[in-house]
């Protein structure tokens, strides 16, 4: 029987990634290092800030600017109190599940409890959130989900991780954890070759969590 499912929350629970997507073009434009919409997801995408600021310096062989985290976070976070949405489909499988659930996200806690509260699944989830800060690796390591599974009590095996980029899925299967990937920005084909079950429709998700059980 499943124990426990582990939602990451970008793409999954919120429509962030185009919104936090396009802040960092500009802020990458800003230092020297364009990208066009495709090269920014493919890079950065179910990455970590520290993850993502460790490559950007290492593209530009020269550390960014002193300001440039703080910056960031803060334009992310204006854009997200204008436009965020939870994705859709979303409350409705979240009310469907007859098993306990978590986030367990790359995001740093602040940016985690914003985009929930904005999106008004904060308090499904209190008590049972999880960052990336909190482990020494984020994703692909399995580090977090093993983390959040741990901490709840439930078994690795008997969890399953819902993700849609994939150093997610990496992370989940790493994890021994089974993976349905959500398949909205990323290639179904592409996260499906990582070890996941692809899906494309938040009203099929309880039922794939079911059929696991």
């Amino acid at each position: 029987m499943i124990e426990l499912v582990l939602f990451d929350l970008d793409g999954v629970l919120v429509d962030s990634e185009p919104i936090s997507t396009r802040v960092l073009m500009a802020m990458l434009a800003e230092v020297g290092l364009p990208m066009d919409e495709v090269q920014a997801e493919q890079r950065f995408l179910g990455r970590s800030r520290g993850e993502s600021v460790a490559f950007i310096e290492q593209q530009l062989g020269r550390p960014v600017p002193p300001d440039f985290v703080v910056r960031w976070q803060e334009q992310v976070f204006t854009a997200l109190r204008q436009e965020l949405k939870p994705v859709p489909g979303i409350a409705a499988a979240l009310d469907q599940l007859t098993v306990p659930y978590c986030v367990a996200s790359g995001s740093d806690p602040a940016r985690i409890q914003l985009s929930l509260d904005l999106a008004g699944l904060l308090p499904r989830f209190a008590g049972r959130i999880f960052s990336a800060a909190q482990v020494a690796h984020g994703k692909p390591a399995p580090d977090l989900f093993l983390f959040a599974a741990r901490s709840l009590g439930a078994a690795p095996a008997r969890c399953v991780v819902v993700e849609d980029s994939l150093p997610g899925v990496q992370a989940g299967v790493a994890s021994g954890m089974p993976v349905l990937a959500y398949a909205a920005r990323n290639p179904a084909a592409l996260l499906a070759a990582a070890g996941a079950t692809p899906f494309d429709d938040m009203a099929r998700l309880p039922g794939l969590i079911e059929h696991l059980s």
